[in-house]
């Protein structure tokens, strides 16, 4: 062979090596990136097929109604106000508007950075006025403070708690009672609805509550799983309640660690679908952000303060326990939808073959989520508002890296403010 033919040998050969080793890396990267693929769509599927289940399950119907009772117990309701002048007298005339013996309920008003004229005018109405002045406010403080003042042995066998800006109906008291004429009840959640729709903001916020309602509460009970709490329109055994709260210490979200604690001590959560009361709802998306930057900070610290009693929750069977650990480490909806929308569209351009399984649970999240809507909600004002989803999920991956701050102190959120969006 000629030293010419040798030399264009060498080289073919050198770049076949080189076109081996760019394959090699190609068919490397693809390989990874198909490992990356695989890893977010199964934790994203779970997510999702968990939704599905419950979203499903709430086609059953409502649990039964209970039945009436003559036997009444004497309740106390906690009412945690900080700066809420514009609402709470109102929500404090609908408490005592109850069509229940007015000596068996009392109604105690925790007083938090609010103005002398309103505690005036809540002194002149026949409920208990607790105030209190401090300096980082919580609920978990204001309700402490309400159940020490009205001591352990205070002469109720029921408490409820209500928010400052909450309404509810006459006979609200009364289907209470009647569930908890059953022995098996200690806790239950009501349903909480919105008080106003009056911005694409508040509509939205109402249907994601609705949403709430569907999967965690009515779908839950329907396949004997407890219901989740809420934070308002609740009601537990008195001196359960006390010795729950007591030894409570979260910031922000106290109904979330009270879950846990409860939950892993074996208590049931029930839901009453039919007994509503009226929730105001964020008016503008400002709101929304600092509202679920509290509730997220809630979420994962409840998560990381009880994680480590997952081993023995599974030896014992405690599910609810369980099931509301899993509720905490989970991805909000927003978020879940957000990324799951974003994977579908960049799989379905750079590479459309590995695309169709994330169509696949795109469509099986909005069905979840469609079915979890109640029917009022549908129409061409449910569209507007989700057009301000995207946004939403802005805000909720923005909130993710300010969860530590969040936690550290209370953030509240405005009330009877009107809306200029």
């Amino acid at each position: 062979m000629k030293r010419k033919d040798h030399r264009y040998l060498l080289n073919f050969l050198e770049y076949l090596a080189r076109s081996a080793s760019i394959v090699h890396i190609h068919i490397h990267l693809d390989c990874i990136f198909q490992i990356i693929d695989w890893i977010f769509f199964l934790l994203l599927a779970v997510n999702v097929l968990y939704i599905f289940v419950f979203s499903m399950a709430t086609l059953k119907g409502m649990p039964p109604k209970p039945a009436p009772t003559d036997k009444r117990k004497r309740y106390l309701i906690l009412i945690a106000a900080y700066r809420e002048d514009a609402v709470i007298r109102e929500t404090v005339k609908s408490c005592l508007n109850q069509d229940y013996p007015s000596g068996m309920f009392d109604v105690l008003v925790i007083s938090d950075h609010m103005t002398q004229t309103t505690n005036d005018a809540l002194r002149a109405m026949p409920i208990k006025l607790l105030q209190v002045d401090f300096e980082k406010s919580t609920n978990t403080k204001s309700l402490k403070a309400a159940l020490e003042y009205v001591g352990k042995d205070a002469p109720y066998d029921v408490v409820m708690i209500i928010d400052a800006d909450n309404i509810v109906n006459d006979k609200y008291l009364s289907e209470v009672n009647d569930a908890f004429a059953n022995p098996e009840v200690k806790v239950l959640q009501t349903h909480r609805v919105a008080k106003n729709l009056n911005t694409n903001t508040a509509y939205l916020d109402a249907v994601s509550e609705e949403m709430n309602n569907s999967i965690f509460r009515l779908g839950h009970v329907n396949l004997g799983m407890p219901t989740a709490l809420i934070g308002s329109g609740m009601a537990f055994e008195f001196g359960l309640f006390y010795d729950a709260m007591m030894t409570n210490t979260s910031v922000g979200g106290f109904d979330r660690v009270l879950e846990m604690k409860l939950l892993y001590e074996g208590h049931f959560f029930h839901y009453l679908p039919r007994t509503k009361v009226l929730d105001e709802k964020i008016q503008k998306m400002d709101g929304f952000y600092n509202q679920r930057r509290r509730w997220l900070s809630a979420q994962y610290y409840s998560f990381a303060e009880f994680v480590n009693q997952l081993p023995s929750a599974i030896k014992e069977k405690k599910w609810g326990f369980i099931d509301k650990l899993y509720q905490q480490a989970a991805f909000s909806r927003v978020l879940l939808l957000g990324f799951i929308a974003i994977f579908t569209l960049v799989t379905t351009i750079f590479c459309s073959a590995i695309s169709v399984k994330w169509w696949i649970i795109l469509f099986v999240l909005l069905l979840s989520l469609g079915v979890a809507i109640p029917r009022r909600y549908w129409g061409w004002r449910l569209v507007r508002s989700m057009l301000l989803v995207p946004y939403s999920f802005v805000l909720m991956f923005i909130n993710l890296f300010r969860l530590k701050e969040a936690n550290k102190r209370f953030i509240h959120t405005e009330h009877g403010a009107k809306a200029t969006e």
